[in-house]
């Protein structure tokens, strides 16, 4: 990959049923400043923790995305918008679009959109509007361990919000992302 930025990921899930919708290959990248009380994933905070995001990890991803029941992509952390990982996923994301128009990208942050993604910030950089822009479902916010709520699906607090990009986009204001009928009202 021309102009590659080296950074790490701690893991990378295949066939992940628990971090978006339908079937997904998860990656988990490693660097995160801001460090979360209680954060499930603490040690993946360190930016040297884990393996290089290389060639290898990136052929391996895009060819676990090729079956037709892996429904898309997973970006988590560490934290995927890190400015670091940014300049590395940007290329990698353009990857996917190109071979899987069809399949999703879903990316947890810390951030939130409007304040810390939109405005300038530490989140903030050369390739962030580019990597929003290929990203279809973002769930925003910082995990708050007095808001943990287990019920709830694809996020762990009741203030993290899962975002439709695409219609967030077209509307040019937030649009939340719609569960399936059947989840949506599912109590525990």
């Amino acid at each position: 990959m021309k102009g590659a930025f080296c950074v790490n990921y701690a893991n990378i899930k295949y066939c992940d049923i628990a971090n978006g919708e339908g079937v997904r290959t998860s990656l988990f990248v490693s660097g995160c400043r801001r460090r979360c009380k209680d954060c499930f994933n603490a040690v993946a905070w360190d930016f040297t923790y884990g393996q290089p995001f290389d060639k290898a990890a990136r052929n391996a991803i895009l060819g676990s995305l090729a079956p037709d029941y892996i429904d898309g992509l997973t970006l988590l952390g560490g934290e995927p918008f890190e400015p670091e990982n940014q300049r590395a996923l940007v290329p990698f994301l353009h990857d996917v679009r190109v071979l899987y128009p069809h399949k999703t990208i879903w990316c947890y942050t810390g951030n939130s959109y409007e304040t810390e993604l939109l405005q300038p910030g530490h989140a903030r950089c050369e390739v962030t509007d580019e990597m929003l822009g290929l990203i279809d479902v973002l769930v925003d916010g910082e995990f708050l361990c007095e808001e943990k709520d287990i019920t709830l699906r694809f996020r762990g607090s009741g203030n993290q919000r899962i975002i439709d990009l695409n219609k967030t986009r077209a509307a040019g204001h937030v649009v939340l992302w719609q569960d399936d009928p059947l989840f949506a009202d599912h109590k525990m």
